[in-house]
């Protein structure tokens, strides 16, 4: 069987962002894996304003919609702002429906309390989309595991989570490729 292709989605649009660090570390580790294609996919580099924006410029939904029908899965890299998901995330969920369908998802968050509140909000939306997300949810401290909540320096206990989680996703996109 072909391998498949995940999306590491980057789940921030703000100037400073840490999502491109975090990104860059999973697909390090999930690379080492050799199980499947892994591809970053930023948002920011796709055009995508406010859905339903009258006079809204958005040449780049169709590329978007393009790089998610290609995945049969995804590593969502989301921040927790203001105890969710960024706006740019969620709108970018909002563009799309049936190129979701029937994948699966682990989620990687980061924030002060590790972007649990952030990754539970992003667990209902991905199940109104009808993505599988998996159990398994590795939670970065801004404090423990960014040097002055800036620079990305993981404890080792993440990068096992990181792994276990895409024990999960990986068998999940398998069986769903099934029903699509």
């Amino acid at each position: 069987m072909a391998h498949l292709n995940i999306g590491i989605i980057l789940g921030s649009t703000r100037e400073g962002r840490l999502s491109p660090q975090v990104g860059n570390w999973v697909k390090q580790l999930a690379d080492r894996r050799g199980d499947a294609n892994y591809t970053i996919i930023d948002i920011a580099e796709y055009k995508l304003p406010l859905l339903g924006e009258k006079d809204g410029d958005a040449t780049g939904a169709a590329a978007w919609s393009e790089a998610i029908a290609a995945q049969d899965g995804f590593v969502f890299i989301t921040q927790e702002y203001n105890h969710s998901i960024s706006a740019s995330l969620k709108n970018a969920l909002d563009y799309l429906r049936v190129e979701w369908h029937n994948k699966a998802a682990g989620i990687v968050s980061y924030g002060s309390v590790g972007g649990a509140r952030a990754a539970e909000h992003l667990r209902g939306i991905l199940g109104e989309l009808m993505v599988a997300d998996v159990r398994v949810h590795p939670a970065l401290s801004l404090f423990t595991d960014f040097e002055n909540g800036a620079v990305l320096k993981a404890a080792s206990v993440q990068e096992t989570s990181v792994n276990q989680m895409l024990d999960q996703v990986i068998p999940w996109a398998t069986a769903l490729k099934t029903i699509r």
